[in-house]
């Protein structure tokens, strides 16, 4: 008989990386993650064959556990749903620790070949858009906008120790120390950003406080008058009367002229650029043969995708849904993204819709 052994999750697993002028601040959504484990979504040590195991993406895990306590009451069947980060997760995944990963970017050259290494076939799904926001403190009276160019000029590596005043971003702008925060290295929204903005993955200057938790970064820059920070758009949305969103130009007018402010309508159309980004999970095609993990991937693309919208996300077109139930059916393994990482500006919709042509032909 299999049994469920449900554990919390430690702070250790959302540290904050602070620069020296703010001092680490404690793992505040581990308390809340520790209030869902004891509703059984939980991260579990051993492996239960009859458990669905999750892990991955802190971004992704508002919508995975929304989607596992709706799973769990309509199938009777126990979920545990851990958070690593999108890296960490890969690595617990590409051991065969876990059945379904959460990503927020798609998988890398070298995450799928370790996957291949240890015999781990993967199907990988979109999920929901979103999009990485810039944010002020309410009290910034004078940034509303703001350019890539500027952006990578605070955030590529040759900033660090150099760019340090927001009158060196813009002219007119204060003479004022700028704060830097954004996400932990080891996340997906990381290396997202990098890409976008630097245009080198895993790239920037090592300068800014960085967290893991993004309820973190919500408190640094609702509290700090001189921040400038990065984080997913949820986390704003949920947080309008803390925080200042800047309008972003990509400088690049078909994508829309001028500088595009993140929402729901601006990051599903494409026109909020290069910061809008697809979701993921991937599920071992092992795991498939499971009932319980192709209930739930079922239950997903079937009737979970609607929880998206309330867990603060924007969802993928509905027949990019039909799309991904085609893939997980089909067992259609390896990345639309020919592991190759984050393709800025890429339309997931659009390219499963290619794949789903080409097979027809």
């Amino acid at each position: 008989m299999n049994s469920y052994r449900c554990f919390t999750i430690t702070s250790s697993e959302f540290s904050s990386r602070a620069a020296p002028h703010k001092a680490p601040h404690p793992a505040s959504r581990a308390a809340r993650y520790a209030l869902i484990c004891a509703c059984a979504i939980a991260v579990a040590c051993s492996k239960d064959e009859g458990i669905v195991h999750i892990d991955g993406s802190s971004t992704v895990f508002p919508i995975m556990s929304a989607v596992s306590v709706e799973f769990q009451k309509a199938e009777l069947t126990k979920v545990a749903v851990g958070v690593s980060g999108t890296i960490g997760g890969f690595r617990k995944f590409c051991a065969g620790e876990t059945d379904i990963s959460g990503a927020s970017r798609p998988i890398t050259k070298a995450e799928s070949e370790l996957c291949h290494q240890n015999g781990i076939a993967y199907v990988e799904v979109p999920i929901a858009y979103d999009g990485l926001s810039v944010l002020v403190n309410p009290k910034n009276s004078w940034a509303r906008d703001i350019t890539v160019t500027e952006l990578k000029k605070v955030w590529e590596p040759a900033a660090q120790g150099t760019i340090k005043r927001w009158s060196q971003i813009r002219a007119g702008w204060p003479d004022e120390e700028v704060h830097l925060y954004g996400a932990g290295v080891d996340s997906g929204t990381y290396d997202y950003f990098t890409e976008a903005v630097v245009g080198t993955q895993h790239s920037s200057r090592r300068d800014f406080t960085s967290s893991e938790d993004d309820d973190v970064l919500v408190k640094d820059v609702a509290s700090d008058e001189l921040a400038l920070g990065f984080f997913g758009y949820m986390y704003f949305a949920k947080n309008k009367d803390k925080l200042k969103v800047l309008a972003v130009d990509d400088e690049n007018p078909s994508n829309g002229a001028g500088a595009i402010t993140p929402s729901p309508e601006t990051v599903r159309d494409g026109t909020y650029q290069p910061l809008s980004r697809p979701l993921f999970v991937y599920v071992a095609e092992k795991a498939l043969a499971r009932p319980q993990v192709a209930s739930f991937m079922n239950f997903y693309l079937e009737r979970g995708w609607k929880l998206v919208g309330r867990a603060g996300y924007v969802s993928l077109p509905v027949n990019a849904y039909a799309l991904g139930m085609a893939r997980v059916s089909a067992r259609t393994t390896g990345s639309l993204f020919d592991g190759q990482g984050s393709k800025i500006g890429v339309s997931v919709a659009d390219l499963l819709q290619r794949e789903s042509t080409g097979k027809a032909r």
